[in-house]
């Protein structure tokens, strides 16, 4: 990591000295009357500069092992969820007190089931339900294991259509 940094700041260096070098090369070409203009973008490439250190220290957590280990990705851990956590715990706090504690946790494990279980969008028209007692006619996708397919590939057959022997 060390070594990825040492060399991100390197080619950094390098980078900003070939801008200096053609910003000379540039006021050498130019007449003297025009040094506001230098001077503007000057700053405007000190202000680039600067807003990319802000940017950079910004991002040291995620760069850690702490940030790597959260991801913002992964574990899309918002604000918004952190209330919400913070939240239930009060409420079970207060519950706990009241007596009522175990009622809130169940209630509570019933509604994150629900919740869980709950698709963030609604099915397309047409869509069949994993279910196959949810579908028209009980459809069954496709991939399903039936039990008439499993009882075919264990060899079982139904009892009327055995033969006697």
């Amino acid at each position: 990591m060390e070594q990825k940094l040492a060399e991100f700041r390197a080619r950094r260096r390098a980078e900003m000295e070939a801008e200096k070098s053609a910003q000379d090369e540039r006021r050498e070409q130019k007449d003297p009357t025009e040094p506001l203009v230098e001077a503007a973008s000057a700053e405007e490439a000190q202000s680039k500069a600067d807003k990319l250190q802000e940017k950079e220290s910004s991002e040291w957590l995620l760069d850690s092992a702490l940030g790597r280990w959260l991801g913002v990705q992964r574990l899309a851990f918002t604000n918004l969820t952190l209330l919400k956590v913070l939240l239930w715990l009060v409420l079970l706090g207060l519950f706990s007190e009241l007596e009522f504690g175990l009622p809130f946790f169940l209630l509570s494990l019933f509604y994150w089931i629900y919740e869980g279980l709950r698709s963030p969008t609604a099915r397309r028209p047409g869509e069949l339900s994993a279910y196959s007692v949810f579908n028209p006619d009980c459809q069954p996708i496709l991939g399903t294991l039936t039990a008439e397919q499993l009882e075919g590939e264990m060899g079982y057959r139904p009892m009327a259509n055995r033969l006697r022997s």
